[in-house]
């Protein structure tokens, strides 16, 4: 079973397009878009929500729900200009970037899988770099696997920069892992095909051998052998920016022989957030989706070869999936701001285990907290 169970796909109707969070980007639309995926439940849908314990406490818990045991053994090794890990809540706590698992990170996350025994969940390994500590990431994988020996998981999913992946018998040895593991696929972040600009947007650290394109392009050819590699790009000034550079990157892709391809857009921001340089990089660099969008389906060469699929509804985010030539292409936007409303209602949309020994139902470690340290060590 999978997520693609759970989620109802319909015919898209003008009213229903009316009524979605991309409403406005498909209404100025020149092609059609023939169904919509409801990622995010309705509220009123019982069907699509799960009652579960934890801590003793009965909660409303969305389906599908991902699942991430937030990756910050270590400082990331790039240090991507955008990083919205690096933004600061106002009147926040430390944010989960700075956390570092202690000594008993691992039994706390065992515990607070137990909690979660029973409810349906997909695996998403996110945070910092999941793949920077080895020895982690190998022992992280051990205990999602025998959680899933006894509980229900749909998709498991891999974010990631590729920096431990790219090392040679590292990287061979993690790409088995997530073999045996059954990753579903891995959204493997690249900014840009040009290796230099590349690197002035995602600032890998010295020695980080991903950072160099002949690194990048034997990772990835080797790991689209093995694995199913979604290729992610943040679209933005100074990077991808026009209808151009979205066909120059898609070239290169399909050259590495990557067929799934995820243009993002920056989320929107609201004002629980400091305006720090992470924020303002944000700001300035914006490149808005719907114009992008707007300029590829302007463009024939594009226009041309590229049939839409399906608009995809979820909590907060939105994206348009279509065909370009034998490539599978994403568009995509978010709004933190509906995050936030959605976190802070009372039902559950995701579950983050955070190093300090918290399970969330936020990114933020101390807000929204289903099962405190103390509980899940105790």
């Amino acid at each position: 079973m999978s997520e693609r169970n759970v989620i109802p796909i319909q015919p898209l109707t003008d009213a229903i397009s009316a009524s979605l969070f991309a409403a406005p980007v498909l209404a100025g639309l020149r092609k059609s878009v023939p169904a919509v995926a409801f990622r995010a439940p309705d509220p009123a849908d019982e069907e699509r929500w799960r009652r579960h314990a934890i801590g003793g406490r009965t909660y409303r818990v969305a389906q599908p729900v991902t699942f991430t045991p937030y990756a910050s053994a270590q400082p990331c090794s790039a240090r991507c200009r955008f990083c919205s890990e690096t933004l600061i809540e106002a009147g926040g706590a430390r944010p989960s970037s700075a956390l570092r698992p202690g000594p008993g990170y691992f039994a706390a996350l065992e515990s607070a899988l137990e909690q979660l025994r029973g409810l349906p969940l997909s695996y998403s390994l996110s945070g910092l770099e999941t793949t920077d500590d080895a020895g982690w990431m190998g022992a992280m994988l051990d205990i999602l696997a025998q959680h899933a020996a006894v509980s229900p998981v749909l998709n498991r999913v891999l974010y990631t920069n590729g920096a431990g992946l790219a090392v040679a018998q590292q990287g061979e040895a993690l790409t088995e892992r997530l073999v045996d593991f059954g990753l579903d696929w891995l959204e493997l972040s690249r900014h840009h095909f040009d290796a230099a600009t590349n690197q002035s947007i995602m600032r890998f650290r010295p020695g980080v051998q991903v950072q160099h394109q002949p690194a990048f392009s034997a990772m990835v050819q080797r790991l689209a052998g093995r694995l199913n590699v979604k290729m992610v790009c943040i679209v933005q000034e100074g990077g991808v920016a026009q209808t151009a550079d979205v066909l120059r990157y898609l070239e290169w892709a399909h050259a590495l022989g990557v067929r799934s391809v995820i243009f993002r857009e920056f989320s929107k921001l609201d004002d629980s957030y400091k305006d720090n340089v992470t924020a303002r990089y944000i700001g300035n660099a914006r490149v808005s989706m719907d114009s992008l969008l707007a300029q590829c389906l302007a463009t024939t060469e594009f226009a041309d070869s590229f049939a839409f699929e399906q608009v995809t509804e979820g909590y907060y985010f939105w994206n348009l999936v279509g065909r370009f030539r034998d490539m599978n292409v994403t568009f995509e936007a978010s709004d933190y701001s509906q995050m936030h409303r959605q976190h802070n209602s009372g039902d559950v949309y995701k579950l983050v285990f955070h190093a300090n020994g918290n399970l969330c139902a936020d990114w933020n470690p101390e807000r929204h907290v289903l099962l405190a340290a103390e509980r899940a060590n105790g």
